[in-house]
């Protein structure tokens, strides 16, 4: 008979999308305050793999990558998307007449563990498991024979080099806290 056998700490890592660079460190601030302090930060990425957000958060978009020291159990993705979509609600809220947009951050919160990046999100697809609160996640990348491997759903985005070496740094980092 098999036997259950409880999860590994995960990484905790946050994508912010943003056309107003001081959101990014807005939004840093914040999470840190959330889930502690950043043990890696990504260079600010263009986002020019889409526009499908350009209608509701402007032009000029780019992602940041946050890394966080602590560990988390696998299963607190689900209500860490909850509190991200509260946080992006707030900022929206504030008003600041210079986000001239109704969303100015997307936060896309996930974890890296020695095999595999998950993402949380609000949609669903044929590929995507149900977590409960109305999150689902994906497997976004996979570690294969020393790299990060796509699938087909796999963002066009996360199958850049550039992401995937701040991933890569991540993992890395993630390992050596386990050992």
């Amino acid at each position: 008979m098999a036997k259950a056998r409880p999860s590994q700490p995960a990484t905790l890592i946050a994508g912010i999308l943003s056309a107003f660079p001081e959101m990014f460190d807005v939004c840093e601030e914040i999470l840190a305050k959330e889930y502690g302090p950043v043990s890696l930060s990504s260079d600010v990425f263009d986002f020019t793999y889409t526009d499908y957000y350009n209608e509701e958060m402007g032009e000029g978009i780019k992602r940041k990558f946050l890394a966080f020291e602590r560990l988390i159990q696998p299963d607190e993705i689900a209500a860490i998307k909850i509190r991200t979509n509260e946080i992006e609600r707030d900022i929206a809220a504030k008003g600041d007449s210079r986000l001239s947009v109704p969303r100015p951050v997307n936060l896309d919160p996930g974890y890296i563990d020695a095999g595999k990046l998950v993402l949380a999100t609000v949609k669903d697809q044929a590929h995507r498991i149900y977590l409960g609160g109305g999150i689902y996640a994906e497997v976004t990348l996979y570690w294969k024979h020393g790299a990060w491997e796509t699938w087909p759903w796999t963002y066009a985005d996360y199958r850049s080099s550039a992401y995937q070496r701040f991933f890569a740094e991540v993992r890395e980092h993630h390992l050596r806290k386990r050992q």
